[in-house]
């Protein structure tokens, strides 16, 4: 038995899991502990929700609650993400935890009493106008090396180079957009020049790791280390735990790593367990999977860290970091709003169809890319239409030809030769999950699904049955081997399927629960099956592609929660109001034909939805800078009523978006409609997209069929006035 430890890297608590992070590092990890489990190795897995640092710091403040409140929201949501893709952990955690900063802070300290951790000044991002320090992620401008616009100061999510604020070319507020001046600061630094000598000791005989991992570490010592300071100016974070700074925070990705033995520590808290027969054992390997972008993290930071703190730590054994899954050629990026997300596709579709796709597509050693329209395909043609197909019609031919599993009687040549392929197609798999290599091990077990198809074919035993029943018998029985076969081997990657086709099987328990290598063990005969259902579905993408088109439609518009705060009657038109409106960081001017519809003193204090990204109109005289939302009906016109705080975004559409005309806003079909039952109804039925089981009418944005609810971070929006389903939002 060996003991394995995988660390798993740690999701950022700012926004929803994406279907990249799911390719890059949450489903190899699960597919490698599955494999290692059915070998009898004992196995350590933890991971958890990254709750500190500027990415939540940044959705905190745009949403306008506490980081805490974020943190926890988007736990639960990738936790019951992760569960439903069924991806286990022996601890999913979060780094909230009190034995999380316990072991942050004597890490920190520990490393600053060895002197491996210095206090020094450096030049840090402050802007004049709101008066604060900026850490790096509030700064965004050019990455000098990809010219990514729009990127974070820590990191390019394009290039995956790690950065400096001052880095940045162009760079700015992203709060105010304004040009900040670099102040001098004093903040503390990992002395990482000091592990020089000893990580490339390290790396010496890691001949074993993906080529782009080590180059990239290679690459990285041949610079030569520099010292990294590891503490920011802010408010949320674990405090460092040297006296009179208390008020600085440890840099998110100093902490964050440090999660793995934190975690390993909570969990021997709870149960009992005993976390140092995984990192005082030498016999134990780490494996630590992750994208590219934290390679350095994790090769050259972590191990620096494990050094300095305790020589006695493991290190890690590899770091099988992926590249980078695309969607439709760009990268994925929370932050940028360019995702496809794990809790939404997990609606949509059963969890073994996306583990088959993403498998299939996973950037082992080059960048990949994520379409709608290549998951329906290898769906449909390859789980369906030949693992699936395979499967059902040898159970569905044995259930209704003799309701049990028959013996094999004497074996021809061919019947050898297929049980020499299962041997050699397990063992090959096998080895490819042994080495990390899960595209090649998913595409081992097809070829077995493809060679029983083969031998199917070949056999004909519609026609033997009538010929010869004993010859029937022992190709069904060789048809079932190659069955139970792709129970086993393929139940790391498609874990409910498996199970499932094991019960058809009238094997005991759950098929997780025995051994690789039963894989090759004969069938327990004449056990009777019952009659077997198709393993898995064909899809079809069309509805989720309107429903992309929807948000891709809302994401060009900037929405947002703005008060009325003065109304004047236009000088030179009848049916004008000029009113000033609060939209929280600014003010701006809006000329709306109202009159009719509204006294002066409804209007003043009303918070109304304002289109911030409309192209500025001249309307007799006077500019209109933006555009209240406001539903119309024959002679009655109601304005939109939302419910959070004034600046408050409207959910789905984007802060600063891309100024648009007039008409590109009416191409975007926002109507009432009426949600029942489960359908909506806005002249004709809609489905719904993201209701949340809402019921009743609600301004929409429509399209092909389906409607999605416009709603802000407190629920749906309201009209002030009743208003039937199917009125246009002007």
């Amino acid at each position: 038995m060996k003991r394995i430890m995988i660390g798993v890297a740690w999701p950022y608590a700012n926004g929803a899991i994406h279907i990249g992070q799911v390719g890059g590092c949450y489903l190899p990890p699960d597919i490698f502990r599955r494999y290692h489990k059915m070998n009898g190795n004992e196995v350590l897995m933890v991971s958890g929700s990254d709750q500190h640092g500027t990415p939540v710091a940044v959705k905190a403040e745009e949403e306008g609650v506490q980081p805490e409140e974020v943190a926890e929201k988007y736990h639960r949501i990738n936790s019951k993400a992760l569960d439903d893709l069924n991806v286990e952990f022996t601890l999913f955690t979060y780094t909230m935890n009190p034995t999380h900063k316990r072991v942050s802070q004597d890490i920190f300290k520990t490393l600053y009493e060895k002197e491996y951790i210095y206090l020094d000044t450096m030049e840090t991002f402050y802007c004049p106008h709101c008066e604060r320090f900026l850490p790096d992620r509030y700064v965004v401008g050019t990455c000098p090396n990809c010219g990514q616009e729009d990127v974070k100061g820590d990191q390019c999510d394009e290039c995956g180079l790690l950065l400096d604020p001052e880095d940045l070319l162009s760079p700015r507020c992203m709060f105010c957009d304004g040009e900040p001046n670099l102040k001098e600061s004093e903040h503390f630094f990992l002395k990482l020049s000091a592990f020089q000598d000893r990580l490339e000791d390290y790396i010496e005989d890691k001949d074993y790791w993906k080529n782009h991992v080590l180059n990239f570490t290679k690459s990285w010592l041949k610079r030569g280390l520099e010292d990294r300071p590891i503490s920011r100016d802010m408010e949320w974070g674990i405090s460092v735990p040297v006296e009179g700074y208390e008020d600085k925070k440890i840099y998110v990705w100093f902490e964050a790593v440090i999660g793995y033995l934190s975690t390993s520590i909570l969990w021997s808290e709870r149960t009992g367990g005993d976390w140092e027969k995984f990192w005082k054992n030498p016999e134990c390997e780490h494996y630590y999977f992750l994208a590219k972008d934290n390679i350095p993290f994790h090769a050259i930071i972590w191990p620096a860290m494990l050094m300095g703190y305790d020589e006695g730590l493991n290190l890690p054994y590899d770091v099988p970091g992926n590249q980078y899954m695309r969607l439709g050629g760009e990268q994925f990026s929370t932050s940028r709003g360019k995702v496809v997300s794990l809790p939404d596709v997990m609606k949509n579709f059963d969890a073994d169809a996306v583990r088959y796709y993403v498998t299939m597509i996973m950037p082992e050693l080059k960048d990949t890319n994520f379409t709608w329209e290549d998951f329906q395909e290898k769906n449909n043609s390859e789980l369906v239409g030949n693992l699936g197909n395979f499967v059902h019609r040898v159970l569905s031919f044995t259930h209704s030809k003799f309701g049990h599993i028959p013996e094999a009687n004497e074996l021809s040549p061919r019947d050898e030769q297929i049980l020499s392929i299962i041997q050699n197609k397990v063992e090959k798999l096998g080895r490819n999950l042994e080495n990390r290599r899960f595209k090649d091990g998913l595409k081992t077990l097809l070829e077995l699904s493809r060679e029983g198809n083969r031998y199917f074919n070949d056999q004909a035993p519609w026609s033997e049955i009538k010929e010869d029943e004993e010859r029937c018998k022992t190709t069904l029985n060789i048809a079932l081997s190659i069955v139970k076969a792709i129970s086993i081997a393929g139940a790391p990657y498609l874990p409910e399927s498996m199970d499932e086709l094991w019960t058809y099987l009238r094997e005991e328990g759950s098929v997780h629960e025995h051994r690789w290598e039963d894989a090759l063990e004969p069938l327990k005969t004449g056990k009777e099956i019952e009659e077997p259902k198709p393993l898995y579905r064909n899809i079809d993408i069309s509805d989720i592609m309107t429903e992309e088109k929807i948000k891709s439609d809302l994401k060009k518009l900037d929405l947002r929660v703005g008060e009325i705060k003065q109304v004047t009657e236009h000088p030179d038109a009848d049916k004008l109001y000029i009113t000033k409106v609060d939209i929280g960081d600014e003010e701006r001017t809006l000329v709306a034909g109202l009159k009719p519809y509204y006294d002066i003193d409804e209007l003043t204090g009303k918070k109304i939805v304002v289109l911030m990204n409309l192209e500025p109109a001249k309307l007799r005289g006077v500019t209109s800078e933006a555009m209240m939302l406001a539903a119309e009906e024959d002679d009655v016109v109601s304005l939109l009523v939302p419910n959070a705080d004034v600046g408050t975004q409207i959910s789905g559409t984007t802060k600063g978006a891309e100024q648009i005309s007039f008409n590109d806003f009416q191409k975007h079909d926002l109507k009432i409609a009426e949600f029942s039952d489960g359908k909506v109804v806005a002249n004709k039925k809609f489905d719904p997209v993201d209701t949340d089981s809402f019921e009743g009418p609600a301004p929409s944005i429509v399209k092909d069929g389906k409607a999605m609810v416009l709603k802000d971070e407190l629920g749906p929006i309201s009209t002030d006035k009743k208003i039937s389903p199917g009125s246009d939002i002007l």
